[in-house]
This record gives C-alpha cells, sequence and structure tokens, in this order.
C-alpha cells in the first residue's frame, strides 16, 4: 500500500466531505477512493471514518490521523519545493483568482508584466465571481473584494472600491435624475443579482444603513449584461465602481446619489501565509501589490 497516497485520498474525502465529492476532485473512480480508505483502515487497525448516507464524520481516532497527515504532507511539499530549487529562484507554477471583469481589466494587465519580468514562473488565472476556498481548490492568491472574515490567511489591502449607482444621460432625461435613494421607487432598476438583492438596495453604513425598496425589471447574471443594458437606457444599475470607470468616462453612464453611498469596499490579496513563502508567491506579491495600489481604484 502505498501510503503517502492514502493518506492523500483520505485528506481529500475529509476536506470535500464525501467519498464521491472526493473522488471528483482527485478524478478517480469511486471504488478506487473508497478501497484506498477501507485499506488505510484495515493497515491501522482502526476505524477513522463514520460513514453515513448523508455524510461523512471523523472518529476520535480519524482526527488525530487527519492532523498527523496534514503535517507530514505538508513537510514532504515543503522538502521538495526546497530540493526543486523553489527557494533558490522564483520559478514554478502560481494558481490566482479575481472576479471576472476586475481579473480582465486589472489583473490581466499585471500578470502579463508579471512574466514577462520571471520567465520560470508559471500563472494559472481563475476568473470566476464565486469564491474559491484557496485550501479546497489549491490556489496561491485570491483578489478579494469586500470584508474579509477573520482566518489563518494573510491578507494586504490594495485599494478601495466604490458601489455606485448609475444610469445612462438618456434614461436620466427620460425618467429624471434620483436625488434620494427613496426616489428609486419611480424608477426602473437592473439588478446584478451576485451583488445586489433585486428587491432592495442598501445605502449607507452601519446605522445609518437604510434598505431601499426597488423595482427591477431586468435581472441579470452578469455584471457586463447589466452595464451594457443601463447604457441601452433600460434602467439605473448598483455596480462596483472600477466596473463602469469605461461607461463613465466615456458619458454613456453617470453617477447619481453619491453623497448616499456606503463606505468604499476594500481590495485584498489574500494568501495562505505558509512559511517560508515561496520565492514565486513572494516575488508576485512583491510585483503586483504596489502597481494595484497606484490604479487608486475608486478615484472615478
Amino acid at each position: 500500500m502505498d501510503r503517502l497516497e492514502s493518506m492523500t485520498i483520505l485528506l481529500a474525502v475529509v476536506d470535500a466531505g464525501s467519498l464521491s465529492a472526493a473522488a471528483r476532485h482527485l478524478g478517480m473512480p469511486l471504488a478506487t477512493v473508497s478501497r484506498k480508505v477501507a485499506a488505510l483502515e484495515t493497515h491501522l487497525g482502526t476505524r477513522l471514518l463514520h460513514r453515513t448516507t448523508r455524510q461523512l464524520a471523523l472518529t476520535e481516532a480519524g482526527g488525530s490521523y487527519v492532523a498527523a497527515c496534514r503535517r507530514i504532507l505538508e513537510e514532504i511539499a515543503e522538502a521538495e519545493r526546497t530540493a526543486t530549487g523553489e527557494y533558490v529562484a522564483p520559478k514554478g507554477e502560481l494558481t490566482v483568482t479575481a472576479s471576472v471583469v476586475f481579473g480582465r481589466l486589472h489583473i490581466v494587465p499585471v500578470v502579463a508584466e508579471f512574466l514577462a519580468r520571471y520567465p520560470e514562473i508559471e500563472i494559472k488565472l481563475v476568473l470566476t465571481d464565486r469564491v474559491v476556498h484557496l485550501m479546497d481548490e489549491q490556489v496561491d492568491v485570491a483578489v478579494r473584494i469586500g470584508d474579509l472574515p477573520d482566518s489563518s490567511f494573510i491578507a494586504t489591502r490594495v485599494g478601495t472600491v466604490r458601489r455606485v449607482v448609475c444610469a445612462s444621460p438618456g434614461y436620466l432625461a427620460a425618467h429624471g435624475v434620483p436625488l434620494a435613494p427613496g426616489d428609486l421607487a419611480a424608477h426602473d432598476c437592473i439588478s446584478f443579482e451576485v451583488l445586489e438583492s433585486r428587491r432592495a438596495w442598501v445605502f449607507g453604513t452601519g446605522k445609518s444603513a437604510q434598505s431601499v425598496p426597488v423595482h427591477a425589471r431586468l435581472a441579470v447574471n452578469t455584471v457586463d449584461a447589466a452595464i451594457a443594458a443601463a447604457t441601452l437606457g433600460v434602467g439605473v444599475i448598483r455596480v462596483l465602481s472600477y466596473q463602469v470607470m469605461d461607461a463613465l468616462r466615456d458619458d454613456a453612464l453617470r453617477i447619481v446619489l453619491a453623497p448616499f453611498e456606503a463606505a468604499p469596499l476594500p481590495v485584498s490579496l489574500l494568501h495562505k501565509g505558509q512559511a517560508p513563502l515561496p520565492l514565486k508567491l513572494r516575488a508576485f506579491l512583491d510585483f503586483v501589490t504596489p502597481r494595484l495600489r497606484a490604479l487608486q481604484l475608486d478615484a472615478i
């Protein structure tokens, strides 16, 4: 039995929450995953997992063993990184994730410049508007927009973005300019369901926060579609400032209700904070951080 492989499979099962989910993540047949875990339990002479039809749970022995497996596999990975020279020269692969529009506008140009500077580093860039889990999906760096929950991850703030309300000049000419959040009740709105509810938008912060009912005549699932519809005069949108910088510059959209905006949202670079930090990751963070800060993302 390859115990390192079995340990890796066991950790995948625990992290995924089920044998079938681990099999999909590992690209293995479910029967193989089940057999490997069973063989490990037989070798140890103890049960590691409580299995039910709905979920898996670690036994007391399983909890201790899984913690030890994590330490062992991390030490092996650390030894391999050292042996391959990862701590001598920046090289290897980095996986970076960001939201779709932010990544297209701001991360892709910086990554292109970074790759030209460091020819021995390869980057896998994952652009998605869902939250990617750094541990589960083996991500090295994530660009996060918004307040971060407390965790053991390391975060570096690189800027802030505003949440702005916009409409096209033609729409505003036809329907009037809203002067207070409550005026939105008389306007057609476009909701981007990842960012906002289609029934109410919240203005202000803390005790001064105000939930304002809106009538979303159009609900879309991508911010690009929301912006495109707004430029065509369909209605009012609420998006992040960097997402409409081009439309504002071209006067295709105009900001309204600026005095009622909530506090800006932080933009952070998030990583797992392993020590020592691989040179490829340190090089990326040192390269990207000042360039993102120089963008002044909320200056529109």
